[in-house]
């Protein structure tokens, strides 16, 4: 099979283009995240000298003072980290239309068909990240292979400044001595599991047969067994063909009171809204995610009459399934919403005699705002509580 899939991330991406936009900060321990007067929020990246002291994503942010407590905390600069990302996927996009989005600083290349252009895809890689360096000043770490799976792999094996290739012939070298945990969707109760059962390698996994994984994992089983032989199947697929937006947000501490909840619903689904008008999408299955602390995880769904890119339409309906069954009965530790059953471009009507219309003109005037002075240049009232 050919290597014709390729995994970009960028390095500690949004402490990097601190470090880009301040010299000074070069070297140096930079935290970038939510950082509020109560200590409340979590780190979104940090940089490689930080992670030398055991600081890394998604931690909350008192743990990380502990760690590091000499580091250089900063806020988040959404704007900015999405101007450098818009430049560095339009470098992608200039050796394939077929990029796969995984998030602002991450993606999947499907090369074939790339190569009497740019050459074998090793060299494609390459000049990817020679480009990348070049133009932005930034660090791209690569993986090459034959699978989605695969590519991912390398790129997280061979960092950061990595380039790494597995090709098929080297598939079992490669996966059998590494632990379980760095398989596609093995998360703590799944390790937990299969090391209850002597399993901590995937070469000893491996010595399960399909049959016996189903009966433990049920589906899953089929994907632990694939997985672990380096067998995936799934295409790279274009954003064009994404099949839902959505977005959710992990809490440093689980949230039980309802109106902060419900003004980050709030806020998450007017990030929702903006995504689909900026692809000109609309959709008409609305889904919500919650998570609780013994990480119960719950997701509800309801498709509307009609396809719809409102702020308001959106979270009136998460809103709506939050409150149904009631879920909000005890602390929240993760909370998203998002959209799918996709329709392109316009096709509501829009009635001069209802209030869809000036809804519609208002998130447009909004959408302009943030267009000109960044997504905390206007902000709904509900939002205040956060």
């Amino acid at each position: 099979m050919a290597l014709e899939i390729m995994h970009v991330d960028m390095d500690a991406f949004f402490a990097a283009v601190e470090q880009l936009d301040n010299p000074a900060l070069v070297g140096q321990p930079v935290i970038v995240g939510g950082i509020n007067l109560d200590n409340r929020g979590v780190v979104s990246t940090a940089s490689y000298e930080a992670r030398q002291y055991g600081v890394h994503s998604a931690m909350p942010i008192t743990e990380a003072k502990r760690l590091c407590p000499h580091g250089i905390y900063l806020p988040g600069r959404g704007s900015r980290y999405q101007e450098i990302s818009t430049q560095i996927f339009s470098i992608l996009l200039s050796y394939t239309p077929c990029l796969e989005k995984i998030s602002i600083d991450e993606a999947f290349l499907d090369l074939s068909g790339c190569h009497r252009l740019f050459g074998d895809s090793i060299e494609i890689g390459h000049q990817i990240k020679m480009v990348i360096q070049q133009k932005l000043g930034l660090i791209a770490s690569i993986g090459l292979s034959i699978n989605k799976f695969l590519a991912k792999l390398a790129s997280d094996l061979d960092k950061p400044d990595g380039f790494m290739v597995i090709k098929e012939e080297e598939i079992n070298q490669v996966l059998e001595p590494l632990p379980i945990g760095k398989l596609w969707g093995v998360g703590r109760k799944t390790e937990e599991i299969l090391n209850d059962l002597g399993i901590n390698t995937i070469g000893k996994l491996k010595k399960l047969n399909q049959d016996e994984l189903v009966a433990i994992f049920g589906k899953m089983g089929l994907q632990l067994y694939q997985l672990a032989r380096g067998l995936d199947e799934r295409s790279v697929e274009p954003e064009y063909a994404a099949k839902s937006i959505s977005h959710e947000e992990t809490f440093a501490v689980s949230v039980s009171n309802k109106n902060e909840i419900m003004a980050c619903l709030m806020e998450m689904s007017a990030k929702v809204a903006r995504r689909l008008r900026q692809k000109d999408l609309r959709g008409s299955t609305v889904f919500i995610k919650i998570r609780y602390d013994d990480f119960t995880t719950l997701t509800r769904r309801i498709t509307l009459g009609s396809s719809t890119n409102s702020t308001d339409t959106i979270y009136q309906t998460g809103k709506r399934l939050l409150e149904k069954e009631p879920l909000l009965t005890r602390p929240v530790r993760l909370l998203g919403i998002g959209i799918g059953n996709f329709s392109k471009g316009a096709q509501t009507q829009l009635s001069l005699f209802s209030n869809k219309l000036k809804e519609y003109d208002l998130n447009k005037a909004i959408d302009r705002i943030k267009d000109r002075y960044g997504e905390r240049g206007i902000i709904r009232a509900r939002n205040l509580e956060r």
